[in-house]
């Protein structure tokens, strides 16, 4: 599991850094992801020491990473002027 989702996150990364955007993201769901990787190194501190703790540290840091795309993603949305459906562009 620990591996696929490894494998995982650095497409959805890139997805994310390519696409500008925030849609199709959760800034919560990414949040509750990294505090279950938190957790998993935690646990492993504490009872189980062990190589594992290395893949929940790189996934973890791999979720921190597509967290602070998500924000430049929201940045730049924010500097984007929008326009009102319906109103005339101005030349």
């Amino acid at each position: 599991m620990l591996l696929c989702f490894g494998a995982a996150w650095p497409v959805s990364i890139y997805r994310s850094y390519k696409a500008r955007t925030t849609a199709g993201k959760s800034v919560v769901f990414l949040l509750i992801v990294l505090a279950g990787y938190v957790s998993g190194v935690i646990h492993k501190l504490l009872y189980s020491r062990d190589f594992v703790i290395w893949f929940y540290v790189a996934n973890g840091t791999l979720v921190l990473v597509d967290i602070l795309v998500y924000f430049r993603n929201a940045a730049i949305e924010a500097s984007v002027p929008r326009i009102k459906p319906g109103a005339q562009p101005v030349d």
